[in-house]
Parts: structure tokens; sequence; C-alpha cells
């Protein structure tokens, strides 16, 4: 298949910025839920933002803080964090091809998170090539500041939004997956990303009733990437192509 590239009417990095907007949606409410909660755990709020800031890993983060609250081991927190964030080791052989030639990449990769890789993935083929770090840009750093934001908010004001509007603590954990699907929705055309998702969410699901929550979060990535690479190769997808 291929991309037709379009040429942009801003500046890539206002275009990126304004193509993330979507994504506070799903960012700011989660990450006032993680305010708060690493408030409640026995953070102060400055070291809930520096979380933020320098982790910027979001169900990491919830690990971390419980974790550290839970007086486990060093070894243990920093191994269970890397275990999470190993999906990102599927991620950016996807995006490498849509890269150019830049010493800024490396840097900018602290913010890839799944809402903007799933972003990126789909946007920046359609980019030309010299516009693609900075729009790149634009939007990862608009995603990283309203975490920070929203974080510094949930761990200093966080109790009293939840005590005057007790239904937003029940919604806010649902809105960074309700935005991740869909973000992922319109790959689901492709019958590769449309098995590969179902088999991810199959596996997921089974492994959540064996009981396997935080690790089962990369190894159903990595089924679903493994189904995604064996269908490359199958007569079928040529067929469906």
């Amino acid at each position: 298949m291929t991309t037709t590239t379009t040429p942009l009417r801003a500046s890539p990095w206002v275009t990126g910025v304004r193509e993330a907007i979507p994504l506070l949606g799903g960012y700011i409410p989660i990450a006032i839920s993680f305010g708060l909660v690493a408030v409640q755990a026995g953070f102060s709020a400055w070291e809930a933002v520096a979380i933020s800031t320098l982790i910027y890993a979001g169900a990491s983060q919830f690990v971390f803080v419980g974790m550290v609250a839970g007086g486990a081991p060093l070894w243990l927190v920093v191994a269970m964090t890397l275990l999470i964030n190993v999906r990102h080791v599927v991620y950016a052989p996807n995006l490498a091809a849509s890269m150019t030639t830049s010493r800024w990449w490396p840097a900018l990769m602290h913010g890839l998170t799944d809402q903007v890789f799933a972003l990126a993935l789909t946007r920046l083929p359609q980019l030309p090539e010299a516009a693609r770090l900075g729009w790149y840009t634009g939007a990862a750093l608009l995603a990283w500041l309203a975490w920070i934001a929203g974080t510094a908010v949930g761990a200093l004001g966080g109790e009293w939004v939840v005590e005057r509007w007790p239904l937003l603590g029940e919604v806010m954990p649902f809105a960074l997956p309700a935005l991740f699907l869909v973000l992922v929705v319109p790959r689901l055309s492709s019958f590769r990303w449309g098995l590969a998702t179902l088999v991810t969410i199959a596996a997921g699901a089974l492994l959540a009733v064996l009981g396997v929550a935080n690790a089962g979060i990369p190894l159903a990535a990595l089924c679903g990437a493994l189904c995604f690479f064996i269908v490359k190769r199958s007569p079928v997808t040529r067929s469906r192509s």
C-alpha cells in the first residue's frame, strides 16, 4: 500500500501540536489520577511531578509508586518498570522507516508513548520528510507537558476534585484506554492489523484471567507482534491485499 504525502498549511511544529490535542482527552484525566494516587501513597507533590517528568511511562508509573510504597526492593521495582515498557522494542522498528536523519531523534524518543506512537505511525508517512522531525517534536512535547501538568493538578487538588465530583473518579481510569482504541481503529481496515489486534486482545484477556496482570501487557503485545509478522509472509495476506 502506498502513502500519499500531503503538504502542510502551517509549520510542522504547529501542525504536530494541533493534531496531538485530541490526545489530551485521555492524558490529562489519567495524569490527574496518577498525581492523586502518588500523594495518597506517601509521595510529595514535587516527587509525583518529577516521576511524570523523568519516567513518563503511564502504567509503569502506577506500578512504580505502588511497589515503592509497598516496600519492594529497588531491583524489583526497576525490573517491573522495564518489563512493562518492553513494548517499545516493538514500537521503534515500526517508526524507524519514517524517521529522517537527525541527531535529535534519540532524545525525542523520551516522548514516545502508546498514543503518540499510534498517531505518529499513521501520520509520519503522510508528511514530507523535512516536516517529520518538527511534527513529532510538537506532538510529543504537547503530550509530555500535558501529562506533567495533569500530574501536578492531581497531586495538589485531586482529592478535592474527586470529592466534589465522585463520578470523575470512576470515569478517569478509562479515558486513556478509550483514546487508544480510537487511534487504533483506523488500522483495523487492514487484515493483518485487525488479526494482530484480535490476537493481542485475546492473549491479554487470557493472561488476565490466569492472574498475570502486569507481565500480561508486554506478553500480549508480543503475541500480537508475532501474529503481525507471521501473517506478513502468509499467502492469505497477499491474496487479500
